[in-house]
């Protein structure tokens, strides 16, 4: 349930969605100092239970929703997305406030600059940069604060549980997430919105902490337009990481919906631990695709899909090796620093890392290779994958964020995957993930968009 105690209907609740409002800003009927006064009443009114931010900037932002304002009013925005109120994950660097990762270690630190893509977008877009949201230690496993805004005794998953939260409580239209295993397509789940993770390398990472082989930036928001405009726009204005060529597409507006011909459904190798009604739940929405048209293969329909199943079962194990390799130098440097400054949870993690050899790694990348090449090989034939975003719905008890099994397949194949709220269990969210091919993020945002609007 929300604060106003209202159960969670994917129907009917409705997140903030900017793009909605943006023609009522041309027409002067609404303004962004409006949009971010609205915004910051809800902050003032259910952070307290929810605790989704770390660090706020309010007069900055209101200043920067001024400019935009007159700007609208003279009829000349920067952009799709002036004005846009946006939280920026803890563990990207923002000029204006602290960027602290979670950690002591990092308590009240600035680095006095924005992150590329915060930079990109306040500078050049209009963005209205309002807040630092929570994340776990150093995007890893160990909690913060943060409550479900659907009920505060669950979690809202990790790592980007401030990000997922303040989009799912009506703080924020869009934040920035990151995910390495599963903390953007599973806690945007667990909080009802929209989580987009681009294809691996889209939008460009610089500032922020999460420079790892298996992470990506993305986003947390309250419409499927939001989401694809803030990366379109971060794209086109940052560019991806170095080397990558970053979003494909044709704008900033959503992309036209595209029902699909054919799909895969890949259960992974969380199926098994999966809640018995979640499965339920997805194995009918599966049943309601056919009827509509859309052919939807198995691991039993396709030897292809066979293949794929039995090359990512190993997925989480095989990135754990790969993270705890890439994680062992900056983690053992923290270590030297002082007893007690990392969590027991990862201090614990690093003991086990600190075995992996070089060999171990290399073989574990090989892995992932593969995996990705028995991925690529079903392009010509199968449009994109649909599955759980979760194993159920958020669990109960803010001591663990969830687990991210249901995701380390996109995130070991580097695929743009996107959650879009379709179901409901217990009066809470639960998504339905739709995952397509590297640099195929606007096919299979279209498909998203005939999800979310067929409403199946």
């Amino acid at each position: 349930m929300d604060a106003s105690g209202t159960a969670y209907e994917p129907g009917t609740t409705r997140l903030l969605s900017f793009q909605d409002v943006r023609p009522r800003f041309a027409d002067g009927s609404d303004s962004p100092r409006a949009y971010l006064e609205r915004c910051l009443e809800i902050i003032a009114l259910r952070d307290g239970e929810v605790r989704a931010f770390v660090a706020t900037n309010p007069e900055g932002a209101r200043r920067a929703a001024d400019a935009a304002a007159a700007r609208w009013k003279a009829g000349r925005p920067l952009g799709p997305l002036d004005g846009m109120p946006l939280g920026v994950k803890d563990l990207y660097e923002t000029e204006d406030m602290p960027t602290g990762m979670g950690s002591p270690i990092y308590a009240g630190w600035e680095s006095h600059r924005d992150a590329a893509s915060v930079y990109a977008l306040r500078r050049q877009a209009g963005v209205v940069v309002l807040g630092k949201t929570v994340t776990t230690e150093f995007g890893f496993s160990h909690p913060g604060p943060t409550t479900n805004p659907f009920d505060p005794a669950r979690t809202p998953g990790g790592s980007s549980s401030g990000s997922a939260a303040a989009v799912g409580a009506r703080m924020v239209p869009v934040a920035f997430g990151s995910q390495l295993m599963g903390s953007i397509i599973r806690p945007a789940s667990y909080c009802g919105n929209y989580g987009y993770k681009p294809s691996y390398g889209a939008l460009n990472r610089g500032g922020g902490h999460s420079s790892l082989s298996q992470s990506h930036l993305g986003l947390h928001a309250g419409s499927l337009a939001d989401a694809w405009a803030v990366a379109f726009e971060t794209s086109r204005l940052a560019g991806g990481d170095p080397g990558y060529p970053g979003i494909f597409g044709s704008g900033a507006e959503l992309p036209p919906a595209r029902p699909p011909r054919v799909l895969a459904r890949l259960d992974g190798p969380g199926w098994e631990i999966a809640d018995g009604a979640a499965r339920d739940a997805l194995g009918a929405y599966v049943e309601r695709l056919r009827a509509a048209g859309v052919t939807v293969l198995s691991r039993r329909d396709h030897p292809g899909v066979a293949a794929l199943e039995e090359a990512v079962a190993p997925c989480a194990d095989n990135s754990m090796t790969i993270i705890g390799w890439e994680l062992k130098w900056p983690l053992a440097a923290y270590r030297e620093k002082g007893e007690g400054l990392l969590s027991r949870s990862i201090a614990d993690r690093l003991a086990q890392w600190e075995t992996i050899t070089i060999e171990q790694y290399r073989r574990a990348v090989e892995i992932r290779n593969e995996m990705r090449r028995r991925h690529a090989v079903l392009r010509p034939a199968i449009e994109g994958f649909v599955g759980l975003p979760a194993p159920g719905v958020a669990p109960r008890g803010l001591a663990s964020t969830g687990n991210p099994i249901m995701n380390v397949p996109s995130s070991t194949l580097g695929a743009p995957v996107f959650t879009v709220p379709l179901l409901a269990q217990e009066g809470m969210p639960l998504g339905v993930q739709i995952m397509g091919y590297p640099d195929g993020d606007e096919a299979t945002c279209a498909i998203a968009r005939w999800m979310d609007e067929t409403r199946l």
